[in-house]
């Protein structure tokens, strides 16, 4: 499973051109699942992102977690970040996880976070075609792969 988490001052998600949602300061995760990910995925993954210490405290030093500072989250799913480049010039999404295995951890990822962060959860719609608007802060955009924990 993999993220690219983006700190935004602002992001919004526009669903089939039509549903919108969106979230102010907080953090913007592209989340990739691949059939190899499991419920202890989400786990880690969920708990890496809500406390990883990226905002900044009093002293303008990042030292502060999106649960620290009460701010909101946006999900978005993106089987892209799943794309292996090594051959050619086109993409192979092969590794990406097929609907029947990614829709119940792209909920549970949802769940998860929702339980455990007390301020809004946003979401795209996991399929959907989405267009995403962010406004990135600092800019601090980091990638973490749940088979690199170690």
């Amino acid at each position: 499973m993999r993220v690219v988490l983006q700190r935004v001052r602002k992001a919004q998600v526009i669903i089939e051109e039509k549903e919108s949602e969106e979230i102010g300061n907080g953090i913007l995760i592209l989340l990739g699942i691949e059939m190899a990910d499991q419920l202890e995925d989400v786990d880690w993954l969920v708990n890496k992102v809500l406390n990883l210490r990226i905002f900044n405290d009093k002293n303008g030093v990042m030292n502060c977690s999106l649960i620290d500072k009460g701010g909101e989250l946006m999900i978005i799913s993106q089987f892209t970040l799943m794309a292996a480049t090594k051959n050619g010039n086109r993409p192979s999404y092969i590794r990406a996880a097929n609907h029947k295995h990614a829709i119940p951890l792209y909920n549970y990822f949802i769940k998860k976070a929702d339980s455990i962060l007390k301020s809004k959860v946003a979401t795209g719609n996991f399929g959907a075609n989405m267009k995403v608007t962010l406004e990135n802060d600092g800019p601090v955009t980091i990638l973490i792969d749940s088979k690199n924990k170690e």
